[in-house]
């Protein structure tokens, strides 16, 4: 095989290559297209506005002798203020309130 052939079938082998990593890429992209519009239909947002009612989850980092008995949640809070981002200001039934913003993914609804 002369140098100039192989030089073209090795060429050739690349250009190859080259559209099966274009066709897997594009498989790909449709897969997780998929794989994120069957999880979004699972997803409900969660809106909370001012006044509504609501538990805090307790923080890992804080120690309780209870162990495992130990409550989960803490509260009711009122919503003071709905941030940008999902930001919430929270007050307790006493209208004080709390020193930091919290993230609206550690609090659930509550219903009295």
């Amino acid at each position: 095989m002369k140098e100039s052939e192989w030089a073209q079938a090795r060429f050739d082998q690349l250009n190859r290559i080259e559209g099966k990593c274009l066709a897997v890429m594009s498989h790909r992209r449709l897969y997780q297209k998929r794989v994120k519009n069957t999880f979004d239909k699972k997803v409900r947002s969660r809106r909370f506005s001012e006044g509504d009612l609501v538990l805090k989850k307790v923080s890992q980092a804080l120690k309780d002798n209870r162990g495992k008995w130990a409550p989960n949640y803490e509260g009711p809070f009122v919503i003071k203020k709905a941030l940008s981002g999902g930001a919430l200001v929270l007050a307790n039934m006493d209208d004080e309130e709390l020193p930091s913003p919290v993230n609206s993914n550690v609090v659930k609804r509550y219903y009295a």
